[in-house]
């Protein structure tokens, strides 16, 4: 009897479309991960990409508990001395909320070359549309 081992031709890529409306972030972005990471599949290998495309919409409309939203602060360092810049949940919220999104689910993917590769599978919108009509993404309640 041998192993099976996946392989890149075996890999079939769906799209899924998660609407971010009244979902708690953190329980939302562990769901995606999963999704992303393709551990829901039975041919998952952790060597391998084998994730599927996820499309988020309403991303303005997820939920913080607690006080996140005053003191969950975001860093960012420019390179140069004295270039570390902070912003809180609220503030990023208000301006970008897909980034709170984007950066909630790259926290929960690997810190290599293969999470970078994941995480080119995710497209996080604000509002209730999306671009990504034309591969017929199907919904998925989480």
């Amino acid at each position: 009897m041998n192993t099976y081992a996946t392989k890149e031709k075996d890999i079939k890529r769906a799209w899924h479309l998660v609407d971010a409306k009244g979902k708690v972030l953190g329980r939302m972005a562990t769901q995606v991960a999963h999704i992303l990471k393709g551990k829901h599949k039975p041919i998952y290998t952790p060597n391998l990409d084998t994730g599927d495309h996820v499309v988020i919409i309403n991303a303005a409309e997820v939920r913080l508990t607690g006080n996140k939203l005053k003191q969950k602060t975001y860093y960012h360092h420019s390179g140069y001395p004295g270039g570390l810049k902070a912003e809180t949940a609220g503030k990023l919220m208000e301006t970008k909320p897909e980034k709170v999104v984007m950066k909630a689910v790259r926290g929960m993917l690997p810190k290599n070359s293969l999470g970078r590769k994941m995480l080119c599978k995710l497209r996080v919108y604000a509002g209730p549309t999306h671009e990504q009509q034309a591969q017929q993404p199907v919904p998925k309640e989480i």
